[in-house]
């Protein structure tokens, strides 16, 4: 039982959060993308941060170990390219649409079905965008601790520095939210 309570605990809690830190409201999303509002960007850099510090301390715990996609960068550049398309055309990423639709948008769960349309097409795909896309930049498993020699701690601080210089430097400038 505490494998279906226990997850759907946590989705709730996700959700809830999304909902406080006001990304299921699409102009904030929106906004983002015309530099007015950094919101979403806050939100991330902070869940980034402390998910990977979490992963961290779980990892030299013992309590979970690293898996390791392969690293093919034009696939990862492509995606994130329609990713961002589709989060500006829709409004929403696929966590803050769940969280939108959760708080009875209806134009949010409308789009939920470009998604499911689109995951379909990437499934449909996937054989020719694996011959064709992926080996395009692919650099196999790797890590930047890997490649440069730093410690994974570093790493973690530095970019938890950097998120909070990049904060700071938002609150100087008097940039919304």
């Amino acid at each position: 039982m505490t494998a279906v309570l226990l997850p759907l605990a946590i989705g709730f809690a996700f959700g809830f959060l999304l909902n406080r830190g006001k990304v299921t409201d699409c102009n904030v999303i929106e906004n983002q993308f015309r530099l007015r509002d950094f919101t979403v960007l806050k939100v991330m850099m902070t869940a980034i941060v402390v998910g990977g510090i979490g992963v961290l301390v779980m990892v030299d715990a013992g309590a979970a170990k690293y898996y390791i996609k392969d690293a093919n960068l034009f696939g990862v550049a492509l995606g994130a390219a329609l990713f961002g398309i589709g989060m500006v055309v829709y409004g929403y990423c696929p966590g803050t649409a769940i969280g939108a639709i959760a708080t009875g948008s209806v134009h949010a769960l409308v789009g939920a079905f470009g998604m499911i349309a689109g995951a379909i097409l990437y499934a449909l795909s996937f054989d020719w965008l694996k011959a064709h896309i992926l080996p395009v930049g692919a650099f196999g498993k790797i890590r930047l601790p890997d490649i440069t020699g730093i410690a994974d701690p570093y790493w973690f601080v530095a970019l938890a520095l950097g998120a909070l210089a990049f904060f700071v430097w938002l609150e100087r400038r008097g940039a919304n939210a």
